[in-house]
C-alpha cells in the first residue's frame, strides 16, 4: 500500500528581513537629515530674531548755543536805622524779677504801644513792666511801673509817668490801646499775670482805674498775653478780646524740676502745663460783659475735654470780605485758630479747615508774634507768625477772599532765612516806602544758658529785617544785610514786644523793641531814597472813634495799595494808628477810598503827597462816589 505524503513547503529565504533592515536603516538616515534640517533652521530663526542691533552710524552734528540766564539785577535799598534811645529820652528798664528760681513768666515780658494819648497829633510812648515777686528777699526798691512817655513832635520823650495814673505795680504783659468809651480819648488796658488793668484816658495826661467798674479784671489768677479792641458784632463801639497763655503758679513751676541738659535749672516747656480759655468781653455801653462762652472763643481738647489754648499772639481782620471782623490766635505748641465770625454774636473755629492751624506737615509750633496785611497790593491776605526756634516765620496767604490758606513761607524766602532764631514780635512795615510792606520780628530766646546746650542758640539774638522785592522776582523777602540798614538795628537782643510808628512826622515809620529784663531799643528811620509818602489820621462818626478795623484804599497810575487801621499786632503790642502808604517815586493819586468798619464807603479828594491827612467819617453813609475834601 502507498504512504500518502504532504507536499513539502520550500523553506524562506534569508534575504527578506535584510531587506527590511535596509529600509528602517535609510529611514532611519533621513529622520536625522530632516531634524539636522529643523535644527538649522530653528537656530537661524532664534539668531535671527536675537540678533543685536547694529550700530548707528556716527554723525557729526551742530551743537547749539548755550544761552545763560541772567538773574534779576535787584539792589536792596540802603536804609539807616539808628538807635536812638539814650538821646530820645526813654530812661526805662524792663523789671521781670527774675532771681535765680526762673520761674516762665519771667522770660515771657514785655508789650509795648505806640498812640496819642494826649491828643497832639503825634505818637507818645507806653512800655508794659512787671515786678518783683511777693515773695522776693532782696532788698526792697522802689515799686516798678509802666513808663508813659510824651514826644514833643520830633522825636523826643518826656517821661509822664508819676500822677498819670498808670503808675501802679503789677506783673505787667501787654498793652492794647483803644476808645472804649467814644469820649475822643484813648484808654489803655493792662495784661497781667494775675488781676488785668483798664485804665480811662480822661485828659490832661490822667488815666483813671476803672477795671472793677468795666469788669474786665479777669478771674485774678490767669496770666494773660496779648490783647485788643475791635467791634466784634458791629454794633459801633469797641469790644475786648484778651488771650491767656497757660494755667501757671509758682509751686507748680518750681515742682516740675524743669533742668538744662547737662544740669542746672531751666524755664518751663508749655507742654507740661494746662491750656486755658481766652476772654472775649462784649461792650455794653462802656461795660463790658464776658461773653466767651456763649460767643464760642472757648475752645477743648477733643480727647481730654480740657482748655486747649495756650496764646500768645493775636490780630483781627475780615478775612473772607464778609464785612465782619475775623480773629486770628497764635498759640504756643497747640493749633493756631481762626475764629470765623458768624454775624450773630458768635464765632466758629476753623483753624485747621482753612490750613491756618499747623505748619506743612501737620504739626503745631511754638507760635508768638502775629500780624495780617495784604502785602502784595493785590486780594492777597498774609498772615505772619512768628514761632520758636529752628521753625520758620509762617507766611499763610489766601487768595481773593477765599477761606483757605497756604504756608508760602519758603516759597516766598521768609521761611529758611528766619529758621534759627526764636521770634517774637513780628510786623509788617513798609520801611524804604516803595509801596511793599516789608517784615521785621524781634527775636531771643528763653534760656539765658542755650549756647551751652545748643551751639547754635543764642540768648540775645538779632532781630529779622526783611525786604520786600515784589512777586515778580521769585523769593519775595530778602534778609537785609547789615550793610543796608546799619548794625544797630540788628544788633544781637533779647527781644520781646515791639511796634512801629513815625515818631519825628518825616513820613518813615520808625521801630520800637522791648528787651526782657533790659532797657527798650528804639530805632529812627533814617532813609534817604526821596520816595514820596502819605498819611491818613481817621477819625469815626460816632463810636468807633479810632476806625479801627477800618481799611483806606488808595489807586496809583499802576497798582492799588492797601493799609488796615488795626492797632493789634505783633506781640503783647499795639502799633500807631494812622496808616502810611509809602509811593515810591509816585507823585499823583488817582484814587483814595476810605472803607468804614460800618460798611460804608467815602471817597477822598485833594490828597497831596508828602503830607499827614485826617479824614472824618461823613456825616451820613455814603457810596464810592461820595467825594469830601482831606485836612
Amino acid at each position: 500500500m502507498k504512504e500518502k505524503t504532504q507536499p513539502i513547503e520550500p523553506p524562506e529565504e534569508d534575504g527578506e528581513p535584510e531587506r527590511d533592515d535596509a529600509v528602517i536603516g535609510v529611514a532611519l538616515r533621513w529622520s536625522a537629515a530632516v531634524l539636522a534640517v529643523l535644527v538649522l533652521v530653528g537656530v537661524g530663526v532664534a539668531y535671527w530674531l536675537t540678533r543685536p542691533e547694529p550700530a548707528p552710524q556716527v554723525k557729526e552734528t551742530q551743537l547749539a548755543q548755550v544761552a545763560v540766564r541772567e538773574a534779576s539785577k535787584l539792589e536792596i535799598p540802603a536804609v539807616a536805622f539808628t538807635d536812638i534811645t539814650a538821646d530820645a529820652g526813654l530812661r526805662f528798664v524792663h523789671e521781670n524779677g527774675a532771681a535765680g528760681e526762673k520761674l516762665l513768666p519771667e522770660t515771657m515780658g514785655g508789650g509795648c504801644a505806640f498812640f496819642d494819648f494826649d491828643g497832639d497829633g503825634d505818637q507818645d510812648i507806653l512800655l508794659v513792666n512787671s515786678q518783683r515777686w511777693p515773695w522776693d528777699a532782696r532788698p526792697k526798691t522802689e515799686p516798678a511801673t509802666a513808663a508813659l512817655y510824651r514826644n514833643d513832635g520830633q522825636g523826643k520823650f518826656e517821661d509822664v509817668t508819676a500822677g498819670s495814673g498808670l503808675d501802679v505795680s503789677i506783673y505787667g504783659m501787654g498793652v492794647a490801646a483803644g476808645d472804649y468809651d467814644s469820649d475822643g480819648r484813648v484808654d489803655v488796658f493792662l495784661s497781667a499775670v494775675g488781676a488785668n488793668r483798664l485804665f480811662r484816658n480822661v485828659g490832661d495826661g490822667k488815666f483813671e482805674d476803672v477795671t472793677n467798674i468795666a469788669g474786665v479784671a479777669g478771674d485774678g489768677k490767669t496770666w494773660s498775653t496779648s490783647s485788643g479792641f475791635f467791634d466784634y458784632d458791629r454794633d459801633g463801639d469797641l469790644d475786648l478780646f484778651v488771650c491767656n497763655y497757660v494755667v501757671w503758679s509758682r509751686e507748680y513751676d518750681v515742682a516740675q524740676n524743669f533742668q538744662l541738659t547737662g544740669g542746672g535749672r531751666a524755664y518751663g516747656r508749655p507742654q507740661n502745663f494746662e491750656g486755658t480759655f481766652p476772654y472775649l468781653y462784649r461792650n455794653d455801653g462802656g461795660k463790658f460783659t464776658d461773653v466767651s462762652a456763649e460767643a464760642g472763643v472757648q475752645v477743648r481738647n477733643p480727647a481730654t475735654q480740657t482748655p486747649m489754648a495756650k496764646s500768645l499772639g493775636v490780630t483781627f481782620v475780615d478775612f473772607d470780605r464778609d464785612g465782619w471782623l475775623d480773629v486770628i490766635v497764635a498759640n504756643d505748641t497747640v493749633q493756631n485758630f481762626l475764629f470765623h465770625n458768624q454775624k450773630d454774636g458768635s464765632f466758629q473755629e476753623i483753624g485747621a479747615l482753612v490750613g491756618i492751624a499747623f505748619d506743612m506737615d501737620g504739626a503745631a509750633r511754638g507760635a508768638m508774634g502775629i500780624d495780617a496785611a495784604r502785602f502784595r497790593n493785590n486780594d492777597a491776605l498774609g498772615v505772619a507768625i512768628g514761632n520758636f526756634a529752628n521753625e520758620m516765620t509762617a507766611l499763610y496767604v489766601s487768595y481773593d477772599g477765599e477761606p483757605q490758606f497756604t504756608d508760602e513761607a519758603v516759597s516766598t524766602g521768609l521761611g529758611p532765612e528766619s529758621r534759627l532764631e526764636l521770634k517774637f514780635g513780628v510786623f509788617f512795615l513798609d520801611f524804604d516806602l516803595d509801596g511793599r510792606l516789608d517784615l521785621f520780628s524781634a527775636n531771643g530766646h528763653l534760656e539765658e544758658d542755650i549756647n551751652r546746650v545748643l551751639p547754635s542758640q543764642h540768648y540775645a539774638q538779632p532781630p529779622h529785617l526783611f525786604w520786600n522785592c515784589g512777586p515778580e522776582h521769585g523769593a519775595e523777602f530778602l534778609p537785609v544785610p547789615t550793610e543796608k540798614c546799619g548794625a544797630e538795628i540788628l544788633q544781637p537782643m533779647v527781644g520781646r514786644g515791639s511796634s512801629y510808628a513815625d515818631i519825628d512826622s518825616d513820613g518813615d515809620t520808625d521801630v520800637l523793641v522791648m528787651v526782657v529784663g533790659q532797657a527798650p531799643r528804639l530805632f529812627r528811620n533814617d532813609q534817604q531814597l526821596n520816595h514820596h509818602w502819605l498819611r491818613f489820621k481817621l477819625i469815626g462818626r460816632q463810636d468807633n472813634r479810632d476806625a479801627i478795623g477800618a481799611w483806606v484804599e488808595v489807586q496809583l497810575a499802576d497798582r492799588t495799595l492797601w493799609r488796615q487801621v488795626m492797632p493789634t499786632r505783633s506781640y503783647l503790642s499795639q502799633v500807631e494808628l494812622p496808616v502810611t502808604f509809602g509811593l515810591n517815586g509816585e507823585d499823583r493819586i488817582q484814587r483814595v477810598t476810605i472803607h468804614w468798619p460800618d460798611g460804608t464807603k467815602q471817597r477822598v479828594e485833594n490828597t497831596e503827597v508828602d503830607a499827614p491827612h485826617t479824614i472824618q467819617q461823613a456825616a451820613a453813609p455814603v457810596d464810592s462816589s461820595a467825594r469830601v475834601p482831606s485836612t
